[in-house]
């Protein structure tokens, strides 16, 4: 065999590895870009009437001159408190309906609402609960607007808890249910990665939190809530399952102890990062029922 042909065969192989890396690289930088268009593109849909057993009345509530927050609001009885629904990321105030009818039933005024980018609601883009926070605090505005006599809860599950916390409300709520929030951003998007493709996932992180200012408008910085969770003046319930990996314990923990008094904590033992509420009924309602009539309800 010729000398030159023997020797170009370490060129050969070495061309190839070359190729197969850089092609390598092009689909780990495409996919990340589709995951990060994935996750902040809007997630609408149409939900049409409330149900009839709620007896409530669909409502838009004005964000911006061209934006709005759409909802349900069912009033129950005057001086009886009234609560706010914030729903997960990619859902809609449905995932809210089985809180709502539960609390309808106990006396209390609730309000459903599509959180920004979702549902009915306007918006071109899923911000991880900074745009998210001006429809909290426009649907907190209605309610005080509609009942100005009676004491306001909330109950924010996910991208719902974080909106609420990254909003500012002023005056705050006069309760707080935090449910499964992310603590930062770079740590949600660590903590999925890691689900899904295991401890190497974690270091194509940044390279989703990169895209956040060129998709979304909004830098990593701002989505913190654990740092901001310090400014909430109000009673807050925080809870989580005891095996979310979306959200681990330890993070839930640390979110527990940012937080200003008066403060709970529930950690729901063996669930995920699912509806607390489907998977514990009875046990959320003894907890988490039981902390909004506490807070809500002192004077009646």
């Amino acid at each position: 065999m010729p000398q030159e042909t023997i020797l170009s065969r370490p060129r050969q192989d070495m061309r190839r590895i070359s190729t197969a890396f850089a092609l390598a690289v092009l689909l780990t930088l495409g996919a990340v870009a589709v995951a990060g268009e994935f996750l902040s593109r809007p997630a609408k849909r149409s939900i049409g009437a409330p149900p009839p057993e709620l007896r409530a009345v669909s409502v838009r509530i004005p964000v911006t001159p061209n934006g709005f927050v759409a909802g349900w609001f069912a009033q129950g009885n005057l001086g009886a408190g009234a609560v706010l629904l914030l729903h997960g990321v990619r859902s809609d105030r449905t995932q809210m309906l089985g809180r709502a009818l539960a609390l309808h039933s106990a006396g209390y005024s609730v309000l459903l609402i599509d959180l920004p980018a979702h549902g009915e609601s306007t918006g071109d883009r899923i911000t991880f609960g900074v745009r998210e926070g001006a429809g909290v605090e426009a649907a907190l505005a209605y309610l005080r607007r509609e009942l100005p006599t009676d004491c306001i809860g909330v109950i924010g599950v996910s991208l719902g808890a974080a909106s609420l916390v990254l909003s500012h409300p002023s005056p705050a709520p006069d309760a707080v249910v935090l449910e499964s929030m992310y603590p930062t951003i770079s740590e949600a998007v660590n903590d999925r990665l890691e689900m899904r493709l295991g401890a190497w996932g974690a270091r194509l992180a940044p390279l989703l939190l990169w895209q956040l200012p060129l998709r979304v408008g909004v830098p990593e910085e701002q989505l913190r809530p654990v740092e901001q969770l310090p400014k909430l003046r109000a009673p807050i319930l925080i809870a989580s399952g005891t095996n979310d990996l979306h959200t681990t314990w330890p993070e839930t923990e640390r979110i527990f102890a940012a937080a200003a008094n008066p403060k709970e904590l529930w950690s729901v033992q063996g669930a995920t990062h699912v509806d607390l509420y489907a998977f514990a009924p009875a046990a959320y309602e003894a907890k988490v029922f039981g902390f909004l009539s506490r807070h809500l309800r002192s004077g009646t």
